[in-house]
């Protein structure tokens, strides 16, 4: 894989129209990754879901994040991890930092080598593949839902 790669639109019909183009993937390249926060649907009536929010935190301290938007895409952006909070009787989001709930545990530590993009006619992006020197980890919006792969 190239240090960055694109597929789908020409890169003038990348944006999402809601939520706009965000942080071009490339960006990660060269980043260690020290840690990841994840946030997730706890619920005692329910499994978890999730996670519906992921956190890159590289060694500087700055922080990308990776989620769903309404329109389907997949939003890149910088920001922090938010506090998590009561959903009622809905349950809770709670906002946790990486034990082992995603496939980046196994890169900890490691600096992101490449990045690759996917993108949809009307949705902009919709995946990101994240490349490590021991493998990789897809994020994309499946329906509305993060998958982390």
């Amino acid at each position: 894989m190239n240090a960055s790669r694109s597929r789908g639109l020409p890169s003038g019909d990348r944006a999402c129209p809601l939520h706009g183009p965000g942080l071009p993937a490339a960006a990660l390249v060269g980043r260690r990754l020290e840690s990841v926060v994840t946030s997730w649907h706890r619920s005692e009536t329910a499994a978890p879901s999730g996670p519906l929010d992921v956190w890159l935190i590289d060694a500087t301290g700055a922080s990308v994040h990776l989620t769903t938007g309404s329109e389907w895409c997949l939003i890149v952006a910088e920001g922090r991890p938010h506090t998590g909070y009561d959903l009622g009787p809905d349950g809770r989001l709670a906002v946790v930092p990486l034990a082992d709930g995603t496939p980046f545990a196994a890169h900890l530590g490691q600096r992101v080598t490449a990045v690759g993009e996917e993108y949809e006619e009307h949705t902009g992006r919709v995946a990101v593949e994240i490349a490590f020197a021991t493998g990789r980890v897809r994020c994309d919006s499946r329906a509305g839902e993060l998958r982390v792969t």
